[in-house]
């Protein structure tokens, strides 16, 4: 039996450091002509200049739900109501420090025009085209599913 004030052995496998988990959830707004909302991150954020869905990151005790409608209010000024949310896929992706679990949910009812309040640029895009777009790497699969349900 190993000294409890010993460091520990390597035992020869690839021992992984569990990472920290950071909860967001992301919608793909969808507008009448099947275009989807894109958002970019504006300078002085991580991962800047990279095209995503709005959302955000959910707050203590929040659901998904709750954290899109704070999310999208705060961020592009419109109001959506949880029955108009669908969820689409879910992803999860290691980054160095953490890792991200998003949730992507698809709504294609809001009340307001949705516009920049947080200094990002914002593009509608037709799903085929959103391939055209630097995305973070969580994002991807989650572009190939939409792609394939719109």
């Amino acid at each position: 039996m190993a000294d409890p004030g010993e460091p520990p052995r390597k035992t020869g496998t690839d021992e992984k450091i569990a990472l920290p988990v950071l909860h967001v959830v992301a919608v793909a707004l969808v507008d009448a002509e099947g275009r989807v909302l894109l958002a970019q991150r504006p300078a002085g954020k991580a991962m800047a200049g990279l095209w995503e869905f709005p959302g955000g990151k959910l707050e203590d005790g929040e659901t998904a739900g709750k954290a899109l409608i704070r999310e999208l209010g705060e961020e592009l000024g419109i109001v959506i109501e949880l029955a108009d949310l669908s969820l689409s896929a879910t992803a999860a992706h290691d980054y160095e420090d953490f890792r991200l679990h998003m949730p992507l949910y698809v709504c294609r009812r809001w009340q307001g025009t949705p516009h920049p309040r947080e200094g990002q640029a914002l593009a509608w895009v037709r799903p085929a085209a959103m391939d055209e777009y630097n995305m973070p790497p969580a994002d991807r699969p989650l572009v190939e599913r939409l792609k394939r349900q719109l």
